[in-house]
């Protein structure tokens, strides 16, 4: 089923971008040469405490999303990746001399395996998300047809060890950009 964009989205989303990121170059040379090697802040450990609760509640999001089998897990184990990333990147290029081996072993040991597992687990999401779709929660689907509040029909098929449980429920419950007439077909693999 093709869900149709009702706001134009990537028509002006994908040219916007691009143009932000070769935007981007002259002002990545610019900060290159301008910038000073070495810069006192006197905010240096709320940035970083500010970071790393951002980076705390990231992974608590993911852990959360994952024991609960949410479809928010690929968003959330995304933005995890990206922020251990950072932090490994910043971790190793901010430390004092002494430190760097420190931030080094820290970032090939725990920060980067981290982030490729959280990237991993993003991409099985959405993987997983193309594989089972389903417009009401299995429970909820199961409950409105015992009680006669939701008509729809069931055929289980699948090959031994593999079956698929597709259930065609009405048109109100269709994905949006689906026709109002049609019916929306709804496959779960068990």
């Amino acid at each position: 089923m093709r869900i149709r964009d009702k706001f134009k989205v990537s028509r002006w989303a994908g040219p916007a971008f691009l143009l932000c990121s070769v935007a981007l170059i002259p002002w990545t040379a610019y900060l290159a040469f301008s910038l000073p090697s070495r810069q006192v802040s006197s905010h240096y450990n709320v940035a970083w405490v500010g970071f790393d609760v951002l980076l705390l509640v990231t992974l608590g999001a993911t852990g959360f999303f994952a024991l609960r089998r949410s479809r928010y897990l690929a968003l959330t184990s995304a933005s995890a990746a990206t922020l251990l990333v950072v932090d490994a990147w910043f971790d190793v290029l901010t430390s004092p001399g002494r430190q760097v081996i420190e931030s080094i072993i820290l970032a090939v040991v725990i920060e980067l395996p981290l982030a490729g597992i959280c990237a991993w687990l993003s991409y099985q999401t959405e993987h997983l998300a193309e594989r089972r779709f389903s417009v009401l929660p299995w429970r909820l689907n199961r409950s409105l047809h015992r009680r006669g509040r939701l008509g729809y029909a069931t055929v289980t098929a699948g090959t031994p060890g593999k079956k698929s449980l597709i259930t065609v429920a009405p048109a109100s419950l269709a994905v949006s950009g689906a026709s109002p007439q049609a019916s929306s077909i709804v496959r779960r693999s068990e």
